[in-house]
């Protein structure tokens, strides 16, 4: 994640602002996860490479230009090439690509094989675990924008001293709300026939696109 962060800065490709917050955020969970604050480690590790896999997968899709890139990365990554947005909102584009989507689709494909033999304790422990990310999101926003927006943008510093904490709890909010959603997205996804499941992937598609349309001011456009 680094050093692909690091060419991007090179070439001023704000993509990288992106990466260097989720490198920050996966180095907490690491750290987190090595504490022993999960209720499941492994498990939770696992997760968080998973989870990474989606998005360089999809990065990967979009600078070959293959068809297999969704339509909500593709978007995300065109808006922060074109440098047409604020940097906050490259930012938001990308989580909410990669919370919205990505991690619907990391958790089903997790939680799939071990799902229906779970037994409602095991469950919550799965959704505590899921929840204690928010923590270490909450943790990490300060040293994001104090070490990557602020850099890229230095009038966000200026905010955050008129301001305080509240862009900072508003963003954790924003993205504790998304990841609830995300996993009723995704006990819902698991609890649907199999024949479903295609149906159910291009509309979670379709609503992150939504939101990422929305977090640019940009009109939705009628999709069949």
């Amino acid at each position: 994640m680094n050093q692909r962060a690091k060419s991007w800065n090179a070439v001023n490709d704000r993509r990288a602002v992106f990466l260097e917050c989720y490198s920050l955020m996966t180095a907490n969970m690491l750290q987190t996860i090595n504490d022993g604050q999960f209720n499941d480690g492994a498990w939770a590790k696992q997760l968080l490479h998973r989870f990474a896999d989606y998005y360089f997968e999809a990065l990967d899709q979009y600078d070959r230009e293959a068809a297999g890139c969704t339509a909500v990365w593709r978007f995300a990554h065109d808006c922060a090439c074109k440098e047409q947005h604020h940097i906050l909102q490259d930012l938001l584009l990308g989580i909410n690509a990669h919370i919205n989507y990505d991690l619907v689709l990391s958790l089903v494909e997790l939680l799939e094989p071990e799902w229906p033999s779970l037994s409602e304790m095991d469950r919550q422990r799965r959704y505590e675990d899921h929840c204690r990310v928010n923590e270490v999101i909450a943790a990490t926003i300060d040293t994001v924008q104090d070490t990557v927006i602020e850099r890229h943008a230095p009038l966000m510093d200026l905010i955050d001293r008129i301001f305080g904490r509240l862009d900072e709890r508003l963003l954790s909010a924003l993205i504790s709300r998304w990841r609830e959603d995300v996993w009723h997205k995704t006990v819902s996804y698991l609890d649907a026939p199999v024949k479903e499941r295609e149906v159910l992937r291009r509309e979670l598609e379709q609503s992150t696109m939504q939101r990422a349309r929305r977090l640019v001011f940009k009109p939705a456009v009628d999709s069949q």
